[in-house]
């Protein structure tokens, strides 16, 4: 970032001078090769019209420039059709060491997105049972996401929307009734599509524990509320612990049913009918979102007259519209795909942008156990709960995984590879880069240099290319960070941090850094490891994953 960043202020006063007008075209961004160079530019090409002259030959006049005045660069070449490479001097990089031990735990904290208010809304699942693994993944993601929009400025709320009206409520509901009466000594069949995990037994359990058989002499339609109520109570609560122990916890939690009970759908349908963007037709009330793109018409209020679950959402984000947010983030599982245009649709009716929503898509997780996928059903009972995954693996592994490979991308989770303490396990791979440092610091006691015995004289000493090499990773920190704050996609820090991490047990095993009589050279190199150890606990904690001092 200090890189680029650099040759985009000085580049944008050369092009001034030279009397050309800069552009959001030109891109300025590390070459594909790094041995090209350390930053490239396409700024010839784009300016050369203007110029009036061939790309290249304004390449070569903006590299004399380049030489005779920027101290930093070490060289500057022109490539293939107009492409400008900048190579910085080492002491350019070497001076990062004393900003990242400066700056220590706000190195990496940018504020582009300052002044900007953000939603982000994740999990929200049915409160029809525990957590699975799926859940876990969108938890993480929407999490690791929050940190690091609030880490590049944004000021972030995040929500949980409960759907907690509808029929798989009602199904709930009978489903511990009917539990609830088989405890009691009733043969009565369970219903075909019932929750049939082991908790709707417990939640039956744990009514009779309070209660006895006193249910049995109430109204069946009163019996049924209450245990629908008492169980979506008891898993609302297992939801929260379980979020709070995976380090995800929610500001807001926002009922479904709260939008019906104060009117606010029924109000939002009206304004879409007012504003003929609804209309009635057999029976039904219809959203007329192929205004907006959508390839058909949205059903909202069906001919029997119950609502859809597009009627809700839409009202839904009506009412996150009114809070004033500029962005809002949905993330989904990836069997919603289908669902995105005709929200991005509503949107538009509701007067705002389709971009004003990111949509981020969860795929499913295939949960591994000795080579062989476990099956997992939420509605049969057969799962692996989060809370039973971060017992046998850990929260930091649970979460690392989750997080090392794109959202939309399938995910193999094996359990017995997460947790093996070995290289191949990513979330190891880069904890024990920050406990290695931790025990080669504690190592070199006394010999650890303080900010003022960093002189240049000593940071001058760093130049091998391992050296280099950790250098430059360090300042694509921020890079990183802008990638996953405006792509909403977290994994673009996992694989910085699994980057950072190799280079830093290479060095580890090339250079045995407290040998030797040399002490600026060990001073210079204790201070290089201090700040990658600064980045790689910034990098984590933006994960939400734990810094282990020991392994």
């Amino acid at each position: 970032m200090r890189a680029e960043s650099y040759v985009n202020r000085r580049l944008k006063g050369l092009i001034d001078e030279l009397g050309l007008t800069w552009t959001d075209r030109i891109q300025i961004a590390p070459p594909k090769d790094a041995r090209f160079g350390d930053v490239a530019t396409n700024a010839a090409m784009i300016l050369a019209p203007e110029a009036r002259c061939q790309p290249r030959i304004l390449a070569e006049r903006i590299a004399e420039r380049v030489r005779a005045e920027w101290e930093e660069i070490d060289r500057i070449e022109t490539a293939g059709p107009g492409f400008l490479n900048f190579a910085f001097k080492p002491v350019f990089w070497q001076a990062l060491v004393p900003t990242v031990l400066a700056e220590d735990r706000d190195f990496g904290r940018i504020d582009f997105g300052r002044g900007r208010k953000v939603q982000v809304e994740y999990v929200s699942a049915n409160p029809t049972g525990p957590l699975h693994i799926g859940h876990g993944r969108g938890a993480a993601v929407g999490d690791a996401l929050t940190r690091i929009l609030r880490r590049t400025g944004h000021e972030v709320d995040t929500e949980y929307y409960l759907n907690d009206a509808g029929r798989q409520m009602r199904i709930l509901g009978l489903s511990v009734w009917t539990r609830y009466r088989q405890q009691a000594g009733q043969n009565i069949p369970f219903p075909e599509d019932g929750y049939q995990g082991g908790y709707v037994g417990d939640i039956a359990g744990s009514i009779r524990e309070a209660h006895g058989d006193g249910l049995l002499d109430w109204e069946e339609a009163k019996a049924q509320d209450f245990c629908r109520e008492w169980a979506m109570r008891v898993i609302l609560d297992g939801i929260r612990e379980d979020l709070r122990v995976f380090r995800a916890e929610h500001q807001v939690w926002f009922s479904e049913q709260s939008l019906l009970d104060s009117g606010r759908v029924r109000q939002t349908l009206d304004d879409l009918l007012t504003r003929g963007l609804a209309y009635e037709q057999d029976g039904a009330l219809w959203f007329a979102s192929t205004r907006f793109g959508d390839d058909k018409d949205r059903v909202l209020r069906k001919s029997d007259g119950s609502l859809t679950y597009f009627a809700s959402d839409i009202a839904y984000h009506a009412d996150k519209v009114d809070r004033g947010f500029d962005f809002m983030v949905d993330i989904w599982g990836a069997d919603h795909h289908g669902y995105v245009p005709r929200m991005k649709a509503a949107m538009q009716a509701l007067g705002r942008s389709p971009e004003s929503l990111g949509v981020i898509l969860v795929q499913l997780v295939n949960l591994l156990r000795g080579g062989e996928q476990v099956a997992m059903s939420t509605r049969s009972g057969e799962f692996e709960t989060l809370a039973d995954v971060c017992a046998e693996v850990g929260v930091d592994a649970a979460r690392f995984i989750f997080l090392s490979r794109r959202s939309d991308s399938h995910l193999d989770f094996d359990l017995d590879k997460v947790k093996e303490q070995s290289m191949d396990n990513p979330v190891y791979y880069v904890q024990y880069a920050y406990a290695r440092i931790c025990s080669l610091l504690a190592k070199a006691g006394e010999r650890r240099p303080t900010l003022e015995a960093l002189p240049d004289s000593v940071l001058s000493r760093l130049g091998t290319d391992e050296d280099l090499a950790l250098l430059k990773q360090m300042d694509r920190f921020e890079d990183a960070l802008v990638q996953a704050a405006t792509g909403l996609s977290p994994h673009h820090v996992a694989y910085y941090l699994q980057g950072l991490a190799g280079l830093l047990h290479r060095y580890y095993t090339v250079h045995h850094i407290l040998s030797g009589e040399d002490e600026e050279l060990v001073q210079a190199r204790l201070g290089l490891l201090t700040a990658v150890r600064a980045v790689l606990r910034n990098g984590l904690d933006l994960l939400g994953v734990q810094a282990p001092e020991t392994m």
